[in-house]
């Protein structure tokens, strides 16, 4: 069998259906203008995930019977007022702490230098000076290097004021519109699409449901992991408690590989602040508590749904979607992962090949 007659096969088994067509060209149209647009319609996209998470609470106003315009209202106000909580509470906090954490930097190299060396003396066959001085080297390099990068990226963005302004204005418009005139938007799309869509309305009802309860239930696992994590560390008086709680919550998006990153950032400062004490086993003791009891009690709660993927297909995800979108193809791997498998499992086959099968 010819290479042609091989293509021919396969083409007529997989897109004899007009639909399967025409859904395939969405989804080509719909990557390409996320990969090649998407710094372009970045505040259009965050506000259609904002929109998209707001609006499960306005359904539930509703469902009390709560008129529509009043519940979009009160959704809407309750969101500006927890972005201005952030802007003018948490993000000068964590600047802050990012800004002491850098200048604290040297004197954190000079006690890491001071313990390799009671650690040389102690044990002299296993550590070498000159292996200890490598090792100061190195992370000189590493944080010069980081240094440059954050000085570098700050001069940058000293022009993208305006458009971090215009930015800021734009995504509350948006989700205000998007919640208000969500039925006319629908309804727009949809008048584009053909009227045979029975495949793709199965997709989207089987997917639905189950995005929203990813996305929403991740969201919520990031600010209880997060403050669970901040209450802990001042309790234990751990300096830049906010700095890494934030890393803690946002470690939640990457799954196995998140918790593994955050435990550095936190045994380090422990280490620095604690040194080799019993204070230091505890917060390491409370972070690994904190960590399982996100995957085995806090997860199961939030995510009773689980997705039906193998952890190499949801590493994959990760992978490839956080190179591609960044933060949010990190956000939404694994709902993609799992819209990319509901398409293999529903896509349509031709008759003739089906029966060949059985």
């Amino acid at each position: 069998m010819t290479l042609r007659a091989v293509f021919k096969n396969w083409a007529e088994r997989y897109f004899s259906d007009e639909e399967a067509v025409i859904l395939l060209i969405v989804l080509i149209i719909g990557f390409a203008a996320i990969i090649w647009l998407g710094g372009m319609l970045a505040p259009f996209f965050t506000a259609l995930v904002i929109a998209f998470l707001l609006q499960g609470v306005v359904n539930m106003l509703t469902r009390r019977h709560v008129p529509e315009m009043i519940a979009v209202a009160i959704v809407f106000l309750g969101f500006v007022g927890v972005m201005l909580a952030l802007a003018f509470l948490l993000m000068p906090l964590l600047w802050n702490q990012l800004v002491n954490l850098v200048l604290e930097t040297p004197r954190m190299l000079t006690s890491g230098q001071q313990w390799l060396d009671e650690l040389q003396a102690q044990y002299p066959t296993l550590i070498t000076p000159d292996e200890i001085q490598n090792w100061i080297s190195m992370m000189a390099r590493e944080l010069s290097m980081y240094g440059q990068r954050a000085l570098t990226l700050s001069l940058s963005s000293l022009g993208n004021v305006i458009g971090l302004i215009v930015y800021l204005v734009l995504v509350p418009i948006l989700v205000f519109f998007m919640l208000k005139d969500r039925e006319k938007l629908v309804g727009f799309i949809l008048s584009m699409m053909p009227e045979k869509r029975g495949l793709m309305s199965r997709i989207w009802n089987e997917m639905d449901g189950q995005i929203a309860n990813y996305v929403r239930g991740k969201v919520v696992e990031i600010i209880i992991v997060g403050t669970v994590a901040f209450i802990t560390f001042a309790w234990f008086g751990l300096p830049y408690s906010a700095l890494l709680a934030v890393i803690v919550g946002f470690s939640v998006l990457i799954p196995f590989i998140g918790a593994a990153v955050a435990t550095l950032p936190v045994a380090a400062v422990a280490g620095f602040h604690f040194g080799l004490t019993e204070e230091f086993a505890y917060v390491l003791l409370a972070y690994g508590i904190i960590q399982a009891l996100d995957g085995n009690v806090l997860v199961p709660i939030l995510f009773s749904e689980a997705v039906n993927l193998h952890p190499v297909s949801i590493i994959l995800a990760v992978l490839f979607f956080g190179g591609i979108w960044g933060f949010w193809g990190i956000f939404f791997a694994i709902p993609l992962a799992t819209l990319l498998k509901a398409l293999v499992t529903a896509w349509p086959r031709s008759l003739k090949s089906q029966f060949a099968s059985s």
